[in-house]
């Protein structure tokens, strides 16, 4: 009788242990754990459509700033051991369409600074940090406002100080170029009509990088309508577009680029990262493009034998060495367009010269499922490996930690 009551008892235990067993293998793998829902303040309403760490209270661990459309933005603050916490009230508690955020010290006073852009509302946000975990609001320093969907901050002109390229869409789109001010660092000027060329794009993603090798920042445009463009800087802030460098095989909607060097030859080479639509019908291939740079700053499309095709639209995307074997692996955010579901996190892991094979299966967990946007990369834990913490529209944000 004890050993029958012994054996039901195990037999019971096993079937308990089972649906526990199951979750563990679906919200892990060899290279990545997700642990959203022990790790971030749950909600799975917002639309929380960019993200980026940054250290904004000087205790050496990294927290997340989140872009979101239709809600105030977001702070959440971490615990050192890559738990988070939803401060409220750090930014302004107005709803606006925040599409992106990026980081940078505008005013030279040691601190991290933030920058925000929306679209539908056409209110950016603007806020110089102070190092302790809050923020004061100098929006009213930027120069325009405008249907903003692409941002990015850098060094145009060699000064020292970072300014501000922003993608517009919209009627009459001409995207904006903001020039700190050298005798007000944090203030700016808008250069757009001398130092940018007069086009009228609907563009979703501006990327600054030094592309032909001259030592200065030049300018990739990723459109909603084709084409793409690459400016060239002339080492002052003034760009001109170069579309003979720029092979553009097939019309694109594109929402996001990477700059990176994808066949390790020293130099950078570009990521066009696109839609099929924007929750709409069929229409463009949402593979994405992979442009190689011959060493001068032309660029090729090697799609074809470089990147396997896709069926999934991506809203974002970024470079992770997820297998820590020296080359770039790239992972995107995914939605199946239409309907416009959820789909799981894509990864395209690069054979060491710019070959690409989806691995997602292997290295993307079966919980990782979201209408997928902006992604943030950095270590949250401290334990030296690189995390990923993804946006999303009308999803749970999501984070994964990756794994040694």
């Amino acid at each position: 009788m004890f050993r029958n009551l012994l054996f039901s008892g195990l037999k019971g235990c096993l079937l308990c242990a089972a649906p526990l067993v199951l979750q563990a293998q679906q919200n892990e793998t060899a290279w990545f754990k997700d642990v959203t829902t022990t790790h971030i303040p749950v909600d799975g309403r917002e639309h929380a459509l960019d993200v980026v760490f940054l250290d904004v209270d000087g205790d050496r661990d990294l927290d997340a700033i989140l872009a979101l459309e239709s809600e105030p933005n977001r702070l959440y603050l971490n615990d050192g051991k890559g738990k988070f916490t939803w401060k409220k009230g750090a930014f302004a508690e107005r709803n606006h369409d925040s599409e992106h955020v990026r980081i940078a010290d505008f005013n030279k006073d040691g601190k991290a600074d933030i920058i925000f852009v929306a679209e539908d509302d056409q209110t950016h946000e603007y806020y110089l940090g102070k190092g302790d975990g809050t923020f004061v609001d100098v929006s009213d320093r930027l120069p325009a406002k405008s249907e903003a969907n692409g941002l990015d901050v850098g060094d145009v002109n060699g000064d020292g100080l970072p300014d501000i390229i922003v993608g517009n869409s919209g009627s009459k789109a001409q995207d904006f170029l903001w020039i700190n001010i050298p005798a007000k660092p944090g203030y700016f000027i808008d250069h757009t009509t001398d130092w940018l060329p007069a086009i009228e794009d609907q563009t979703q993603a501006v990327k600054l990088a030094d592309l032909n090798g001259d030592g200065t920042l030049d300018v990739v445009v990723g459109n909603e309508a084709p084409p793409n463009r690459l400016l060239f800087n002339d080492g002052k802030g003034k760009f001109t577009e170069h579309p003979e460098k720029l092979e553009l095989l097939v019309p694109l909607h594109t929402r996001d680029v990477l700059v990176f060097d994808a066949n390790r030859d020293g130099h950078p080479d570009i990521l066009f990262v696109n839609l099929t639509s924007n929750g709409g019908p069929w229409d463009k291939d949402p593979t994405a493009r992979l442009l190689i740079n011959d060493g001068k700053g032309s660029f090729k499309d090697e799609t074809a034998k470089r990147i396997p095709a896709q069926k999934l639209s991506s809203y974002s995307g970024t470079i992770v060495d997820f297998n820590h074997d020296g080359f770039a692996d790239v992972i995107l955010s995914a939605i199946n367009t239409p309907p416009f579901e959820a789909a799981q996190m894509q990864v395209l892991q690069n054979d060491g010269k710019g070959v690409f094979t989806n691995v997602t299966s292997k290295v993307i967990p079966a919980t990782t499922v979201c209408r997928g946007w902006g992604i943030a990369v950095g270590d949250v834990n401290g334990d030296g490996v690189l995390d990923l913490m993804i946006g999303g529209w009308g999803s749970q944000v999501r984070l994964l930690l990756g794994k040694k």
